[in-house]
């Protein structure tokens, strides 16, 4: 009786609360780091978290298509919207699937050990993909035909491809015979850079389109016109070049993001900017972002426990030898040769720290940490402590590289991605150039028993010959000791004096 008036009594209270009191959802956020977009009139397709995903290309909550653990590349919808061709890595290579729009079992179409990457569908309706299956050389990519159906491939006419897009009537491809776009390099001027051009697949004739030193890519070919993404102006954006009048026009002004991964519709482009997903109106040349948020488990951010043996980087041991200092995932630990515990020095969920050292006296552990964002040189007390960091310059020199501690423990000497070589005093905190090499190398240094000098090798042309230098701490002098006539490299100084 009392439980049938609470409930009565709750009953009437409920309609005097305000409704809003009740129940208060926030919007989703938007999913950021969507990759490999695909359009089609009112629907995209992309990749997120290695799975396909589709959504509406007016926004909203995204519908997953794939589960498998292997990596998903590339969906492409097929002309009439019932399929999407993607390059899945199921059984342990890249080949070609498809699977349907609405949902099902994805199919396997190649079995070729090459790896096979879809590039889009014929206008007959026909999977386009690349393969170096039947090339001598590794990087000589072919194109090939296959029917959603399965069955042999057909090779194309043109003897090297990488990106391509079809004509409207078939007959025809504007394409780049080489590409980078998985390369991590940016502005791009040397010897790979493939200007788009145009190939008759009857009359085997070749035309190439307008270009600059910068990199062309990712060529859509729509109507008159081919699209394509280009950095002449520092940062990737979209172009259109009028095949009638050879003129290029730029179409989008980003600044910070690259436009990535862009993808040819029938009434629009769909690309990735800044980890989001945008749609180029074909019709009234205006970009529009596309706000999709993907209700994913998230199940590779998850906390969990891994073994880190197969993951180590780099590794040296102690002056005593009773412990070995290593980086894997990210930390650097200590690990005894005998009896002891390891140690997780550094324990930095979000932080990346490489290329432990420890010092002669051992009494420090150094390594580079990106903490700030950037990669700087730190130090910690071989049993553990607080962080002491040393330089500051990280948004200048970027990525640095192979530290070497001085035998009194007092300095450390390292390069950089600018092919530069430093020293820094722990004390002191104020990095010293000691060289520039003019032509790609790392210049790794050994430092003399007394601490007062440093030997390398620097490159003395672009083949890749090397000399032996010396630089003088005391005198901040470099002085080259070998000669021309052989190409000498790792110094090291004797421990004799």
């Amino acid at each position: 009786m009392k439980a049938v008036r609470l409930v009565i009594f709750v009953a009437a209270i409920l309609p005097l609360m305000p409704l809003s009191g009740l129940v208060s959802v926030a919007a989703p956020p938007e999913t950021r780091l969507m990759r490999y977009p695909d359009i089609r009139h009112d629907q995209v397709v992309f990749v997120y978290a290695e799975d396909l995903w589709i959504a509406s290309t007016s926004g909203g909550q995204a519908r997953r298509l794939t589960a498998h653990p292997g990596d998903e590349l590339v969906p492409k919808f097929s002309p009439d919207g019932k399929w999407i061709a993607f390059t899945g890595q199921y059984d342990g290579n890249n080949d070609v699937f498809v699977v349907p729009t609405a949902g099902g079992e994805p199919k396997r179409l190649t079995y070729h050990p090459s790896d096979d990457m879809v590039l889009g569908w014929s206008p007959d309706g026909r999977i386009l993909f690349r393969s170096n299956r039947s090339s001598d050389l590794p990087d000589y990519a072919r194109l090939f035909l296959i029917s959603p159906d399965g069955g042999v491939p057909e090779m194309l006419s043109v003897p090297r491809a990488s990106l391509v897009s079809f004509s409207p009537d078939g007959q025809r491809i504007a394409y780049n015979f080489t590409s980078q776009e998985f390369r991590t390099w940016k502005r791009y001027r040397g010897g790979w850079k493939s200007p788009i051009a145009i190939f008759d697949l009857k009359r085997h004739s070749y035309e190439t389109l307008p270009t600059t030193e910068a990199m062309d890519m990712f060529p859509m070919w729509h109507g008159n016109s081919v699209y394509f993404i280009s950095d002449r102006d520092g940062v990737m954006n979209l172009y259109r070049c009028d095949l009638a009048t050879k003129r290029v026009t730029k179409l989008t002004n980003y600044i910070e993001y690259d436009v990535k991964w862009p993808s040819l519709g029938p009434d629009a482009i769909v690309y990735e900017n800044g980890g989001l997903l945008y749609s180029y109106d074909l019709n009234k040349n205006e970009p529009r972002k596309i706000p999709i948020y993907v209700a994913s488990d998230e199940v590779t951010a998850r906390p969990e426990f891994r073994h880190v043996g197969s993951r180590v980087n780099w590794w040296t041991i102690s002056p005593t030898g009773a412990r070995a200092l290593f980086d894997a995932r990210g930390d650097v630990f200590t690990v005894p040769a005998e009896h002891g515990s390891p140690r997780n020095l550094t324990n930095s969920p979000g932080v990346h720290e490489v290329a432990p050292a420890w010092s002669p006296d051992g009494k420090w552990i150094a390594y580079f940490s990106d903490r700030t964002g950037e990669y700087e040189l730190c130090l910690q007390p071989q049993k553990g402590g607080d962080e002491v960091r040393v330089t500051t310059d990280g948004d200048t020199t970027r990525y640095r590289y192979l530290p070497v501690w001085s035998p009194d423990s007092k300095k450390i000497a390292y390069s950089d991605k600018k092919l530069r070589l430093w020293y820094v005093d722990i004390e002191k905190k104020e990095p010293v150039l000691v060289d520039t090499a003019e032509f790609n190398t790392r210049l790794s240094a050994s430092w003399s028993p007394d601490s007062r000098w440093l030997a390398y090798a620097k490159p003395t042309n672009g083949t890749g010959k090397d000399a032996i230098y010396l630089y003088s701490v005391e005198q901040k002098k470099v002085n080259r000791v070998s000669e021309d006539l052989y190409d000498d490299g790792n110094p090291e100084s004797s421990r004799s004096r």
